[in-house]
């Protein structure tokens, strides 16, 4: 994908991100490319009852930063959807930020698949997961709008 389309692409994602579940657990993207994706998530606001980092935020991390991958290597004019996503959570974080790397497995023209690592500040891994999306044209008359604004909490 030329730089262009790929600017083009991180700026659809930043305005429609907004007031959505990645922003809303603090998903922040550090490194995009189609190959690698790089976000951190912290810990606190994201836990289950026991105090550790739940499993499904370490999903959501993971879906976050695997769909925005496949856009990237899919360009503006094709979306993206996820259809199978599995985790395997290896160790507890129980505080500071968690880190996610993407990596491509496999770009197709109808179908990516990513690896996702994600590890606490000590560098060691916390989930590894595996996402596969399916690319599709996009429909002119179905363009995504961006999450109406609200107060919740």
């Amino acid at each position: 994908m030329e730089q262009d389309d790929a600017l083009r692409v991180m700026e659809a994602y930043q305005a429609a991100s907004k007031d959505t579940l990645a922003d809303r657990m603090g998903i922040t993207i550090v490194e995009a490319s189609a190959e690698r994706v790089v976000g951190t998530m912290p810990v606190a606001g994201n836990i289950q009852p026991y105090g550790l980092l739940h499993g499904g935020a370490s999903c959501v991390l993971a879906e976050t930063l695997g769909s925005l991958a496949s856009a990237l290597h899919a360009g503006p004019d094709r979306i993206t959807v996820g259809v199978e996503i599995n985790a395997t959570h290896h160790r507890a974080a129980t505080d500071g930020l968690v880190t996610g790397v993407t990596t491509l497995l496999h770009g197709g023209r109808t179908i990516t698949t990513h690896e996702i690592v994600i590890t606490n500040e000590a560098g060691r891994r916390v989930c590894t997961s595996r996402l596969t999306c399916m690319l599709m044209d996009r429909v002119p008359s179905r363009v995504p709008r961006a999450a109406p604004s609200s107060d919740r909490t």
